[in-house]
């Protein structure tokens, strides 16, 4: 695995060639991405030299800024150009040490890890500093934690180590050291796995050139505090937004499971299992369960949560493709509001078809009502709504027999017609999806009675051979006429 260490530098003209010689010495493959913000210092020149010394080796990356920027901003503009395995961010200044990088990568090589962070304070020999400096830390490290509900001992440390597709797709806005909390609350919200390593410490004093300052603390403390309630991860995408706010409602999710746990088999394929929120239920009842998407950032959080379940693979699927051939012969296929975002959803069905054993199950989902289509949606990706025998056409010329048809959610009707059709709304607001609990007693009666119009069709049907369908299909069609006369 190749390791991407990143160094943000700021006038350090007096350390920076030290730490070359110490990060050169760790026996890794490995990259260096040189970020220089703007040092007046002469560190500049000193890199500049280095520069030359490296001409033709290909994993040295030096980058400029024009203006002083901060640490943050410094790894934001390498972010797109790490191309290892791995990331690691090392401060220039010699308060950590490189020989630590095996063990601070050694979670994620193991697959144990998604996140690892370098803890001074678990273990190992630091050097004695600033009471009221560690006090803030602790603060500042207490406080990420009750935002994020994790349960770190150092939210602060330079040593973070990530795996490269998950530091990829995290959106970094910070400029200066309020880095560390913003990556924090953001790695945690998507349900990555962190683990902590402990790292000896050599820390400098204000006077010896130590940068951060009470004005970060405050900064840090306004990260914390707005990072806790708001998440700009794929910010502009409704579709994402809206599987938080449902991941959210769990009690939701569950009255969906309990419409399909009669009819699961015990090798499941789930499609487009998205963040997890059905995945979650599945799992407890599967044999073996693949769980699919096409977006990267799901498939991150999918193999966090179920890395360590042998039964359940994570897989990156494409039903408008051929299928893959890591997926066998299933008894079940779980859709849940995914047959809509595909534009051939013919061509979806009959690949869900092949997938089956005969006789297997297709679990399904869609929006019902041509009607009711309108901004949501768009936004969303919905290319359609569904009528019932508009969908009972599609699934019997795929190859399925019907077993059971419903529509569910009465109460869901009103709401997205106004928001979706009236209103021009690109989402549910959230304050909307927190009254989805003053229904509950409803869904529950709805589950035992027959509602003539719903939100969404339900429907379990089965493979059977599509020779036989057609044969079943024209005895019916001849009975139907011979009663005719």
């Amino acid at each position: 695995m190749k390791l991407s260490i990143i160094i943000p530098v700021y006038n350090e003209v007096n350390t920076i060639q030290e730490l070359f010689k110490r990060v050169e010495s760790v026996p890794l493959n490995k990259e260096i991405i040189i970020v220089d913000d703007f040092s007046t210092d002469g560190t500049r020149d000193v890199l500049k030299l280095i520069k030359k010394e490296k001409e033709g080796q290909d994993n040295y990356v030096f980058l400029y800024h024009e203006k002083n920027k901060g640490k943050g901003a410094a790894i934001r503009t390498a972010q797109q150009h790490v191309s290892g395995d791995i990331v690691i961010i090392q401060d220039a200044d010699l308060e950590y040490n490189p020989s630590e990088y095996p063990n601070l990568i050694e979670p994620i090589v193991n697959g144990d890890a998604d996140v690892v962070y370098g803890s001074r304070f678990a273990g190992y020999p630091r050097r004695v500093l600033s009471f009221r400096h560690t006090l803030a830390n602790y603060f500042l490290t207490f406080l990420s934690n009750l935002f994020t509900n994790i349960n770190l001992t150092d939210m602060e440390t330079c040593y973070k180590v990530f795996r490269t597709d998950i530091f990829k797709i995290i959106p970094i806005r910070a400029n200066r050291f309020d880095f560390e909390p913003e990556i924090t609350a953001k790695v945690a919200k998507m349900g990555c796995r962190i683990y902590e390593v402990p790292i000896s410490y050599k820390g400098r004093t204000l006077e010896e050139g130590k940068k951060i300052n009470w004005k970060d603390g405050i900064t840090a403390l306004w990260t914390i505090i707005k990072y806790g309630f708001f998440s700009d991860i794929d910010k502009e995408n409704p579709g994402y937004s809206t599987l938080v706010s449902m991941s959210k409602i769990n009690f939701y999710n569950r009255f969906l499971f309990d419409f399909i746990k009669p009819f699961l088999g015990q090798n499941i394929l789930e499609v487009g299992s998205g963040i997890g929120n059905i995945s979650k239920f599945l799992f407890l009842k599967a044999r073996t369960l693949y769980l699919t998407d096409i977006e990267d950032k799901y498939l991150i959080r999918l193999k966090s949560l179920y890395a360590h379940y042998p039964q359940i693979k994570v897989l990156k699927y494409n039903l408008e493709q051929n299928p893959i051939d890591a997926i066998e012969k299933i008894d079940t296929v779980v859709c849940l509001n995914v047959l809509e975002h595909i534009k051939d959803d013919d061509h979806a069905l009959n690949e869900m078809h092949d997938l089956l054993q005969t006789g297997g199950r297709l679990l399904l989902l869609v929006p019902a009502h041509h009607i009711l289509y309108g901004s949501i949606d768009k936004a969303i990706g919905h290319f359609r709504r569904y009528e019932k025998i508009e969908l009972i056409d599609k699934l019997q010329k795929a190859g399925f027999i019907i077993e059971k048809i419903r529509f569910i959610n009465l109460p869901g009707v009103l709401g997205w017609f106004i928001n979706s059709r009236i209103l021009n709304r690109k989402a549910v607001p959230n304050f909307q999806v927190n009254l989805v609990h003053l229904i509950r007693p409803w869904l529950f009666i709805e589950r035992h009675i027959k509602i003539p119009f719903g939100l969404s069709i339900f429907v379990t049907a089965r493979k059977i051979d599509k020779s036989v369908l057609f044969q079943t299909t024209s005895k019916k069609v001849h009975n139907i006429h011979n009663g005719s006369k």
